[in-house]
């Protein structure tokens, strides 16, 4: 048997890391929804990015082989202030005032504005398969996930629109994290631009206090949630993403942000007995067939 190529085994590493990161956000929702009810989204956020941050910090030294400029850090702040401020403060905003529901499909169409950004600030091109693949890949959504028609009222329709604010800054994220892999080590930028998230965050959780309480400190199982999204979904996933991004094209690695709400469904039906209807098992084929069309490369 022939050993696959250089450039083959360094996609499917990348697309591996992608479907990893994807994998362990859709549980995420499930965590920050009951975590929300105890502590306000900021304060959340702050708690999340400084357990993220003493997990990365020390690996980040000893793989950062030269100095930081300022040109470095001027990319870990573009990074940390418009994906990990910006879009992961509204993503919790949104999820807070909406739901986990609408949080999994709002913040999904988030590929499609990848795309655009990779094309206009990579110069990367908007292939059929690309495209057809985003269109599938949001069908699959659409049907796994449906649209909760019921939820109306203006705290909704907040966290709505705050939910597709994430998804646009999550996919200038992606491009950023694309743009500076070239020169940097993918752990080191996620270890700083969650450095300067978290400086960005402290005044906002400041002033956040005046108005939501914090409560249920002494829950034990509220501690373990904010374990979970510190070093999981924050160090490990946001590493992984960063990873994959660095290894295949920015519309390629889209795609696997799909499979969130898919693991999400899954982890809802394993952990807290939700029901699975043939949608899921026909969204989650659409999606997958999707994957499948933009992972592959043609001989």
């Amino acid at each position: 048997m022939k050993p696959m190529p250089s450039n083959d085994r360094q996609a499917l590493r990348g697309c591996c890391a992608l479907a990893a990161a994807a994998s362990i956000w859709g549980g995420m929702y499930v965590v920050s929804k009951y975590t929300l009810d105890y502590i306000p989204p900021f304060t959340l956020l702050w708690l999340r990015y400084v357990t993220a941050f003493a997990t990365l910090y020390p690996l980040a030294r000893r793989q950062q082989a030269a100095p930081l400029n300022r040109s470095d850090h001027r990319a870990f702040i573009a990074i940390g202030f418009v994906g990990y401020f910006v879009s992961v403060g509204l993503q919790f905003i949104g999820t807070r005032l909406s739901s986990a529901h609408n949080g999994a499909i709002l913040t999904s169409a988030s590929p499609a504005f990848i795309l655009l950004f990779a094309w206009f600030m990579l110069g990367e091109r908007l292939t059929p398969r690309k495209l057809l693949s985003v269109l599938l890949a949001s069908i699959g959504v659409l049907i796994v996930v449906g649209w909760d028609s019921t939820a109306t009222g203006g705290r909704v329709l907040a966290g709505n629109l705050a939910l597709i604010g994430a998804a646009v800054t999550w996919a200038l994220l992606s491009v950023l994290a694309r743009k500076f892999s070239a020169g940097l080590s993918p752990l080191v930028i996620t270890t700083w631009a969650i450095f300067w998230a978290t400086l960005m965050t402290t005044p906002a959780m400041i002033i956040e206090w005046r108005f939501l309480p914090v409560s249920g400190l002494g829950n034990p199982l509220l501690w373990g949630a904010v374990l979970y999204l510190g070093v999981v979904s924050t160090a490990g996933a946001f590493y992984l993403w960063n990873k994959g991004m660095s290894l295949v094209e920015a519309g390629t690695g889209s795609i696997f942000f799909f499979l969130q709400p898919v693991v999400g469904a899954l982890l809802g039906w394993l952990v807290l007995g939700e029901h699975l209807s043939l949608s899921f098992f026909a969204g989650g084929g659409v999606i997958l067939l999707a994957v499948l069309i933009v992972s592959y490369r043609r001989a």
